[in-house]
């Protein structure tokens, strides 16, 4: 069911977590953040809309890391019902698409129930305060749209390490709806 992302909730502080790596690594949110900020994905496997964006997710992310902004991955299905999504299946997608950064199990749904998270992709754009200035899209190329790039999520997250506050302007995110428990 396609799902569309509630409009961003300026200055929301980022809800505390610990959570495990599909290679059993924990990372705490304090322990992720950079010195300019923290990006939230929730992504999964399977979903359609994360597989079509996840080339020039990755890209961004890597690019982010090189201005102070850290970017960390949780995935937060029930993989019992949806299998695609499952810890080793997660290693090996983090492995194809190099992620550089942790691919994390939501197995209790608790934290994306914290965030408001509601489908896959949906991101959350933290400044140095971890307070929330970015809750949209990656860029214009919805499914694998043809036309020029327009990196929506790596401009306003430059913004934010920049100035500390996101753009006022910002357009939803869109994709599968979470599979909760």
């Amino acid at each position: 069911m396609l799902v569309d992302t509630p409009l961003c909730d300026f200055g929301l502080k980022a809800p505390d977590f610990e959570l495990t790596s599909h290679d059993k690594k924990s990372y705490s949110r304090d322990g992720l953040a950079g010195s300019k900020g923290l990006l939230i994905a929730f992504i999964c496997n399977h979903c359609p809309y994360v597989k079509a964006i996840i080339t020039n997710f990755v890209s961004d992310a890597k690019r982010l890391q090189t201005i102070g902004v850290q970017t960390v991955a949780i995935m937060p299905n029930n993989y019992i019902t949806h299998p695609a999504d499952n810890p080793e299946r997660m290693g090996e997608f983090a492995s194809q698409h190099n992620f550089g950064f942790p691919y994390l199990i939501d197995e209790t749904q608790s934290v994306a129930k914290a965030y408001g998270a509601v489908c896959t992709p949906d991101f959350f754009g933290f400044n140095s305060s971890l307070e929330l200035q970015y809750r949209g899209r990656l860029d214009n190329l919805t499914m694998g749209k043809e036309g020029t790039r327009i990196p929506e999520l790596f401009d306003a997250m430059s913004m934010i390490a920049n100035t500390g506050s996101g753009p006022e302007s910002q357009i939803a995110s869109m994709g599968c709806s979470i599979k909760w428990k």
